[in-house]
């Protein structure tokens, strides 16, 4: 049996039994040389519990940052520029779409958001002098799906397109596929001199921010023992390791978001057609609370307003003085991003792992593979729509026709991949 090799060299300098603030959860921190925490727990949202609670000792700032960011309320720290992120994420319907759909988790998967909530709150109530603002309590489970989908969207370009369609800059999408890449390696035997399997891979997140990695290492008596990096906050690990395979994700740049321009009904406000049917546009108000003070860490002068948004068959519209634009993507139209990564956390082999990539919440992301087993796969991984052939999609695409409504994904065996090459 081939080994799956990975560099980790550890001292244990401080190990000490958690500091139980919740009998629900029953976790031990044991913290190396380098200050990761090894989180021990008899179950997975045990570990999770624990994921939380030690992310908010080394860096609450951090959580804070991407909880503000879940809740549309970066205004209150970032003035008007929060607020713009902040109509976003309401424009896209985030908050009503994981309303609707939070029960489609498996109920494995929500017991580690409802153990995150816990945690984030326990750790706030002890700890009340470090809290941004009150209003941000309760952390609630939804508040994880949240961030997971927004960090999906961000890495497919939606602000890019949103600040298109709210600019009136249509049509085209800017991609920056300029920008300095993440790399990772994965060898098998069929070309290292020992016999062995090795995963190489540096991702380029930032050193700090909400889009930093966190390292951590979770253990738990339900088959959990992953290493690896996830984000401050989030309730598994993104991108690591255990005893069986490992994995590195690396951004991709498929296009996948379309901005659709409305046929308006010229007999009846606030309609559109399609294939010469009138539909009503959906209306309502985006609520935005604004902190004006200059310096917003010591003084508040905050003002709540309210914002037009729309919502079409399209997705997410905003009406400009050029007319009617939706902006249709996947990355908000699922909640299953924290449980494919649960399951390839769990994940023993490249069968359970080709499994867990079935569920499609990730909707974007290489995915580069290696195993004990001397399996090695690499795919662009994601939610790739099946597009209707005639249509100039890389523009503005006609929104008044079906044709164009795509609402089916590329099967995963269908997306760009290779499974152990002969090369290695």
């Amino acid at each position: 049996m081939k080994k799956l090799l990975f560099v980790c060299v550890l001292f244990f300098i401080s190990s000490s039994l958690f500091a139980q603030v919740n009998p629900n959860y029953h976790v031990e921190i044991v913290r190396d040389s380098f200050g990761v925490p090894h989180i021990f727990g008899k179950t997975d949202a045990d570990c999770s519990y624990g994921l939380v609670y030690a992310a908010c000792e080394d860096d609450y700032t951090t959580v804070q940052w991407g909880l503000l960011l879940a809740r549309g309320k970066l205004g209150l720290t970032m003035g008007i520029e929060g607020a713009k992120i902040d109509y976003a994420v309401q424009l896209l319907g985030v908050p009503d779409f994981i309303e609707k759909h939070y029960n489609d988790l498996s109920p494995e998967t929500r017991k580690l958001l409802e153990a995150g909530a816990a945690a984030g709150n326990d750790w706030a109530k002890k700890n009340p002098d470090r809290l941004f603002f009150k209003s941000l309590l309760p952390i609630r489970p939804t508040d994880f799906i949240a961030g997971y989908m927004l960090s999906m969207a961000l890495m497919t370009g939606v602000d890019g397109a949103i600040k298109s369609v709210v600019g009136e800059s249509m049509p085209t999408i800017e991609y920056n596929k300029d920008a300095r890449g993440s790399n990772a390696l994965a060898m098998n035997s069929n070309i290292t001199a020992d016999g062995n399997v090795y995963l190489d891979c540096n991702a380029h997140q930032p050193l700090e921010g909400p889009m930093s990695w966190y390292e951590a290492h979770l253990h738990s008596d339900e088959g959990l023992n992953i290493l690896g990096a996830t984000f401050h906050g989030a309730v598994s690990i993104f991108h690591g390791t255990n005893e069986n395979l490992g994995w590195a994700h690396t951004t991709n740049y498929f296009d996948a978001i379309d901005i659709y321009q409305l046929e308006p009904d010229p007999k009846k406000k606030n309609h559109y057609l399609v294939d010469g049917v009138s539909n009503k546009l959906e209306k309502s108000r985006a609520k935005l609370t604004v902190n004006l003070a200059k310096h917003r860490d010591k003084h508040k002068f905050i003002l709540t307003i309210g914002k037009k948004k729309w919502w079409s068959m399209y997705g997410a519209t905003y009406v400009n003085k050029k007319g009617m634009f939706a902006i249709r993507l996947a990355s908000n139209m699922t909640v299953k991003s924290v449980e494919e990564w649960y399951k390839m956390n769990k994940a023993r082999n490249y069968t359970e792992f080709r499994q867990a990539l079935d569920i499609k919440g990730i909707i974007n992301q290489y995915v580069t593979y290696a195993d004990r087993f001397d399996t090695i796969y690499c795919v662009s991984n994601g939610a790739m729509p099946v597009r209707t052939d005639g249509y100039d999609w890389n523009s503005t695409v006609p929104g008044n026709t079906q044709k164009t409504l795509w609402t089916n994904f590329l099967s995963h065996d269908s997306l760009p991949h290779v499974l152990n090459p002969k090369c290695g």
